[in-house]
């Protein structure tokens, strides 16, 4: 182990440090640059670097901040919240009927606008719905911890689902319409186990009636009726677009960047909603804390830990039938939920860059470090605004003993059933 390895690994881990536990609020983006800017200048990078880093962390950043201000957007002209108010009174005051129409409402917001875009928007409507109808204390533990369980699980199935699902897709030029022919049977696995498991953990505490009827119409929530009808056609719109862009190699910010300008534009000029609160909760943070950590991870990785985990995805790769995929994957959730998934998927990559035929692995990255983030708080970056937003809005404490307990419990059977169908396919 040499000196500079040493060096790298403190800056990484003290870095780190500071992005979980954000001392005095402070914001994640500047314990990342300060990290970079001391690697820099100890020559564990070097200036070269950060054009290397930047072409790889650009289209993922930018299109993470776009799709994430679509859903401030459509939130605040009241999409959501009437879509959640509809499920409600669908399931007439029965509590399980509830509980699944939530989750299933959860993974389509991971799906179309990132699992932090679930964690920042539908953990308080799903807060105020469960007071509205009286759903309180232990009986509400089920659907708020739920919620924010599924936002990472249920965020395989395209490119724009995840931070960590841009980055991998970025780094090996792999196409949004490849991607998702292979990574949308796991997320429907990934799914269904989750809410299967998470019935099975909470089938006590889930209550068996609700009072439907305090719900309001979900008309009422509509503040904007403009940007409301649009979000349906801008969704097919995106979709459409990111196919079609795959096609002919255009990077997912090309789409997602402009169709966010233009619905941003509409807002301000219908002034409906308040466009300023929405750029300021935009997480611009993420920009300088992508970049930072990138150059962090980029220097430890060629002081010798990629030489690591490329050494032990070798041997993992070398094993009989679906225990390669398995292990391998259980390797990325490891790293996931002890380092966070970011730095972990870039990690990731930068291992599988050094195998002669990674092949399946990209995905195995991808998927453990979507899922493995649930066995720790620290997992992944959703999880701690999740979290945060929880104790700031709704006084609610979820403690790591009970966060983790969920995460163990449900999180490792989901993670093995995914593998198993990707492996599978």
């Amino acid at each position: 182990m040499n000196s500079l390895f040493l060096l790298a690994f403190i800056i990484f881990a003290t870095t780190l440090f500071l992005v979980v536990l954000r001392p005095r609020n402070l914001a994640i983006g500047y314990p990342a640059t300060a990290g970079a800017l001391l690697c820099l200048a100890l020559g564990i990078t070097n200036f070269s670097d950060i054009y290397t880093v930047w072409v790889i962390v650009w289209n993922a950043t930018f299109t993470f901040v776009a799709v994430i201000i679509a859903s401030l957007i459509f939130d605040e002209a009241g999409f959501f919240e009437y879509l959640a108010l509809r499920l409600a009174g669908a399931a007439r005051g029965h509590g399980l009927g509830l509980f699944i129409v939530l989750l299933l409402l959860g993974a389509s917001v991971s799906a179309l606008f990132a699992n932090d875009g679930t964690a920042l928007i539908l953990t308080p409507i799903v807060y105020a719905l469960l007071k509205k109808v009286g759903i309180q204390g232990r009986h509400a533990a089920p659907f708020i911890i739920s919620v924010g369980f599924i936002a990472d699980s249920a965020s395989l199935p395209l490119v724009v689902s995840n931070l960590v699902n841009i980055v991998a897709s970025n780094y090996f030029e792999i196409g949004f319409l490849k991607y998702a022919e292979v990574m949308l049977l796991p997320d429907v696995v990934a799914i269904f186990s989750s809410l299967m498991l998470l019935w099975a953990y909470y089938r006590k505490d889930i209550p068996s009636q609700y009072d439907y009827k305090n719900v309001e119409e979900p008309h009422s929530v509509i503040k904007d009726q403009l940007l409301f009808k649009m979000a349906t056609p801008s969704i097919v719109f995106l979709i459409l677009a990111y196919s079609l862009g795959a096609i002919y190699h255009v990077p997912v910010a090309f789409v997602a960047v402009p169709t966010v300008c233009v619905l941003f534009t509409v807002a301000s000029f219908n002034r409906r909603i308040d466009t300023i609160k929405i750029l300021k909760t935009a997480p611009w943070q993420i920009v300088v804390f992508s970049l930072g950590m990138y150059l962090i991870v980029f220097g430890l990785g060629r002081e010798g830990f990629t030489q690591i985990l490329t050494d032990l995805l070798t041997y993992t790769s070398t094993l009989p039938g679906p225990l390669a995929t398995v292990s391998s994957g259980y390797l990325f959730a490891s790293l996931a939920a002890v380092m966070n998934n970011m730095p972990s998927v870039m990690l990731g990559n930068l291992a599988i860059e050094g195998l002669k035929d990674p092949s399946k692995l990209v995905y195995v990255n991808v998927v453990g470090n979507d899922i493995g983030p649930k066995f720790t708080p620290i997992g992944s970056l959703a999880t701690l605004l999740w979290i945060h937003m929880l104790e700031r809005k709704g006084g609610i404490k979820v403690t790591v003993s009970q966060y983790m307990k969920v995460g163990f419990a449900v999180g490792l059977p989901v993670l093995f059933f995914t593998l198993m169908v990707l492996w599978f396919i």
